[in-house]
Parts: C-alpha cells; structure tokens; sequence
C-alpha cells in the first residue's frame, strides 16, 4: 500500500460483535472500509455508521461475491464465523467457519491483498492434557500450544483449528498474514448471544456459578490488537490476545457489582455441571430452543486452563484495558441498550 493510495480494508463478519468493533477502528482510523451483508441481512451492529461503509452483497460462501469486493493491495479482515456448541450446527460451522476462511485466503492470493487478518479463537489451540502443570494448578497455553485430539475440544474448536491450517497454507503460498486468537470477549452487543449472556445472566440475579477459571478479553483490545499487528511488520504469526484469567466466580462478582445486581452465591461442582446437561439437553429438544448448557460448555466452564496472552504485549508494547474499566463500560451499555432494564 502506497501512500497515494487511499487505505483500504474488506471485512467479513463486519455485522457481528468482534466485527463491528473492528470496522469502526478502522474508521476511527481514516480508511475506507467495505464489507459483505446477504440481501436479506440488517447492518447488526453498524446500523449508526452504515452509510459510511461500501457494502457488497454475498458472504463468505460466495466466491463471487468475494472476488468483486476485495481489491488489490487492500488490507483484509476476516472475522466471520458460526460459534456454537449446539450438535445441530456443527455442518454450518464446517461450511462457514473452514470452507469459508479457504474462500477468503485463495482470493487473497489471487488478488494480490497487502495483507490478511484472521479472527481466530483460543479454542483453535486444542485443550490438551494437564503436561507439565503443577498439582491443582492452571493448564497454561501458549502460541506454541500443538494441537493434539482431545474430548474436550469443541467441535467449534476443530474449525477454527482447521480453519488456521487454511490461513498457514496461505502463508506457504505466499500470503502476507497475522492470526489473533481471543478468549472470551467481553463488550456491548447482542445481550442475548454468546459471551455476553454473562451479562444478562448476573443482571437476572441467578444463584449459580461455575467452578473453573474464565479467560476474558475486551473488545476494544481485540480490535485495536488485530489493527495494531496489521500496521506492524509481522507476519506469519498468531497471537493470543487475552487479558486475564480468574476464577468464574470472581468474574460475575465483578459483573454484578458493575450492574448493582447480588451477585450468585451457589457453586456447581463439575459433578454436577455433567449431569446438569443431559436434562437440558432433552428440554431443549421438547420445546424446539436452544440448550442453555451443552455437554462442551459444561466442559468448559468447569475447566482450569490459562492462556498466555502477555507475547503481543512484549512484540508491540501492547497494553490491556483494565477489567474494572470494562464492565463499567458494558454495564453502562446494557443499562441504556433497549435489552437491558
């Protein structure tokens, strides 16, 4: 990219949560942003700001779609993807989450992109047995973590690993790329997905938490990370952006204090976390919803593992946003969004 070129950056996945968020630090910082939305879609969270952004019709399933929106030269973000942990949506996740980031990285290499960011996830690292840790203590994950097969990764987890191996074959290819791989990403969005039913879940005062540890992140870190390692000369790397790790229920104590909500008192035993979800699980299918626990996040959130994201900070000087600053910030959004009280 010259400087007589104007800064260019295609984003898919621009509609979501981590995507929106990345769309308007790139228009924060001075560039032209376009991005894909089916016909049928809303602009989600960019509605305020739609009119400033070049919008293409398509997704990432659609190679057409694809070669018509990304230009030469330009920069691209890829951050679109299926999360789930419902067995029913594991196809989709298969199509969108590996089939997809392949359809991104071939069009980059034939378009000649200055450079690929790819939104991963911790869980594209594997959660391998307990090597090396100390008795009772943390997992810790590292950027060299080798994936190994386990039961207890997702098969969430198994695309964005495999997705990652189509992003490193690009890189053999000769793409110029960066991988961030989140935890879980906290900020203002859909109250109703993801990791923000957190948020939802301590505003609505239940008495219950979890026994593992959580590894979060804000979302304004995500982005200004993913932008920041795009400016910068690295390539060919992937990077965890985490901002700490505590035990669950020191995270919803904080939440709730955020929201002047009582905090849940009332521990679930692992033990007890596994039988929980088979009786979920048949609630689920009788009455056509979505499981609020599912055999891989009963797994999850009893789990005891640490991922190391302190390398960013030492390759860019990057710093993170405070935990405290955070949930004030969600707190104050979920407050005046209209899902909120």
């Amino acid at each position: 990219m010259t400087a007589s070129l104007p800064k260019q950056v295609f984003i898919t996945g621009a509609t979501g949560f981590i995507g929106s968020h990345i769309a308007r630090r790139y228009l924060d910082a001075g560039y032209l942003v376009s991005t894909l939305k089916r016909p049928d879609a809303s602009y989600g969270m960019l509605t305020d700001v739609a009119s400033r952004l070049t919008w293409y019709e398509g997704d990432v399933l659609d190679i057409p779609s694809l070669e018509t929106a990304i230009q030469p030269n330009s920069d691209v973000i890829h951050a679109a993807a299926v999360v789930s942990f419902v067995p029913k949506d594991r196809l989709l996740m298969e199509n969108v989450n590996v089939e997809g980031t392949a359809n991104v990285v071939n069009v980059c290499l034939n378009r000649g992109v200055r450079k690929l960011g790819y939104v991963s996830s911790v869980a594209s690292l594997g959660r391998s047995a307990a090597k090396g840790a100390k008795p009772g203590g943390p997992i810790v994950i590292t950027e060299t973590q080798k994936w190994e097969d386990s039961p207890n990764n997702s098969a969430y987890a198994k695309t964005k690993y495999r997705a990652e191996l189509e992003v490193w074959r690009g890189v053999a290819e000769g793409l110029n790329a960066i991988m961030v791989c989140p935890s879980i990403v906290l900020g203002a969005g859909d109250w109703s997905r993801s990791s923000l039913q957190l948020i939802k879940y301590v505003h609505d005062e239940k008495p219950f938490y979890p026994a593992g540890l959580v590894n979060y992140v804000d979302v304004l870190d995500v982005a200004d990370a993913l932008y920041q390692l795009m400016q910068s000369e690295v390539t060919a790397e992937r990077f965890i952006v985490n901002g700490g790790t505590i035990p669950y229920r020191s995270l919803l104590e904080q939440i709730a204090a955020a929201l002047g909500k009582r905090p849940p008192t009332r521990r679930v035993s692992p033990t007890l976390t596994r039988l929980l979800w088979p009786l979920e699980a048949a609630r689920a299918w009788l009455t056509g919803k979505a499981p609020l626990i599912t055999r891989e996040t009963a797994r999850s959130a009893s789990s005891s593992y640490q991922y190391d994201g302190r390398r960013i900070e030492q390759v860019l000087g990057f710093q993170y946003r405070p935990l405290n600053e955070t949930l004030r910030r969600v707190a104050d959004a979920f407050r005046t969004s209209s899902n909120g009280p």
